[in-house]
């Protein structure tokens, strides 16, 4: 481990290429005995960052985005048959076009609104104002009696008639 003894020079700020090759041959001896040029705490300051540019690369963004001409495409497939979903869409284009490409990708170009309206189901508030009349709500109550028992009430209402 001693670069520069051979040649009687002092020591130089090693490149990411030596600093690479020295972690690589610590895995084979102990290292921390034989060290001359520098500390083990340098050396394990190497090591970790060599980790974090592996991991950062590692960790890189995944696959890039799809051309603007596909997402206008995808906008057209969907305007123009609103009840295909997305799966049926990415299969076309592997029909039509001889594109692969996910369901899931297609759902995410999708217009989420076609023709002023939601695409696919109505709001929970749209549903209980379409459904006020006919909603029932049903419950169990606790009631304790004189002798330290209790029993369960079956209770029921509508918001029509709240008093049944």
């Amino acid at each position: 481990m001693v670069f520069y003894q051979k040649r009687q020079v002092g020591p130089r700020r090693f490149d990411n290429l030596s600093r690479l090759i020295l972690v690589l041959l610590s895995y084979g001896f102990a290292w921390k005995k034989v060290l001359v040029n520098g500390t083990p705490k340098t050396f394990i300051g190497w090591y970790r960052v060599g980790f974090l540019l592996l991991w950062r690369w590692k960790s890189r963004p995944g696959r890039p985005r799809i051309s603007p001409e596909l997402r206008t495409l995808i906008r057209a497939r969907t305007r123009d048959n609103p009840c295909w979903d997305e799966e049926r869409i990415a299969h076309e284009f592997l029909l039509k076009f001889g594109i692969t490409i996910s369901p899931r990708t297609v759902r995410k170009y999708m217009p989420h609104y076609l023709g002023g309206q939601l695409r696919g189901d109505q709001r929970w508030s749209i549903f209980v104002a379409n459904h006020a009349n006919v909603i029932m709500a049903y419950d169990f109550l606790p009631v304790a009696e004189r002798r330290s028992s209790v029993s369960m009430c079956w209770s029921s209402s509508n918001s029509a008639n709240p008093s049944c």
